[in-house]
């Protein structure tokens, strides 16, 4: 696949870098570049991102970091199976366990609810970093959600960092979702205000939580450009012909 004359590989995270030092210097520039590719479209373009993460794992499947990207290509695509084995394959290689959250979101997406929570209580979560144990709590009540558990999914997300008037980066994430399954409960009120606390929150956009806000205060936004299509070619020659029998009256 092609690669942008402004894609050197330096771009890519000097741990990542360090990792492509165990190959010939012209296969992990190679290798990097596509990294790099995958990084840049996996938001925009999740189909070209997982082709250059298909190259990367062509060139380097032994380096965990090529795994870990390739998983998250396939997973940006909702191939959930093929995500989960190369997660796994990156935790074989590295021994680390940061991605067993979305590990566990891929079992939900294959369908497999109950594995997710089996994941969830295990001995893994205790070593994940806060981020971790907070994505972790997201996914079990995803997978609560997923069996029709509602009131179960809103007591997961009831926790100390949703608790706190501290943001951190999950902040908006956590609020969102907690509102989110406020509102599936009929919790209407209690839902409008963690949404306006996830709005808040969300300095980067990454919800769309006041469009939902919006929502449930009757809020309708009209895009004028559509409105203005939507006058027809009569009702504009109504207009020139109303206009023109004024002027014939002046």
């Amino acid at each position: 696949m092609p690669i942008p004359e402004d894609v050197t590989g330096e771009e890519i995270d000097k741990d990542v870098r360090q990792e492509l030092q165990s190959l010939p210097k012209t296969l992990a520039d190679d290798v990097a570049k596509n990294l790099v590719m995958v990084a840049r479209l996996i938001d925009e373009d999740p189909e070209a991102a997982y082709g250059y993460s298909r190259v990367a794992l062509r060139l380097a499947s032994r380096v965990a970091a090529v795994r870990e990207a390739a998983g998250f290509a396939a997973y940006a695509n909702q191939k959930y199976g093929e995500a989960l084995a190369e997660f796994r394959a990156a935790r074989r290689m590295t021994g680390t366990v940061d991605l067993w959250p979305v590990m566990a979101d891929c079992e939900r997406g294959l369908g497999r609810p109950e594995k997710a929570l089996d994941m969830a209580g295990a001995p893994e979560v205790h070593k994940l970093d806060k981020a971790g144990q907070v994505e972790m709590r997201l996914v079990a009540a995803g997978a609560r959600r997923d069996m029709g558990q509602l009131d179960a999914a809103i007591v997961t997300l009831q926790s100390p960092e949703l608790a706190s008037n501290s943001v951190q980066p999950w902040t908006a994430r956590l609020r969102y979702a907690y509102a989110d399954a406020l509102l599936a409960a009929g919790r209407n009120d209690e839902a409008r205000e963690w949404f306006a606390k996830a709005v808040e929150a969300d300095r980067d956009g990454s919800t769309d939580a006041s469009d939902r806000l919006a929502e449930l205060d009757g809020v309708e936004f009209v895009d004028a450009l559509d409105e203005s299509e939507d006058i027809s070619a009569e009702d504009i020659s109504a207009q020139d012909a109303s206009a023109q029998d004024a002027d014939d009256q002046d």
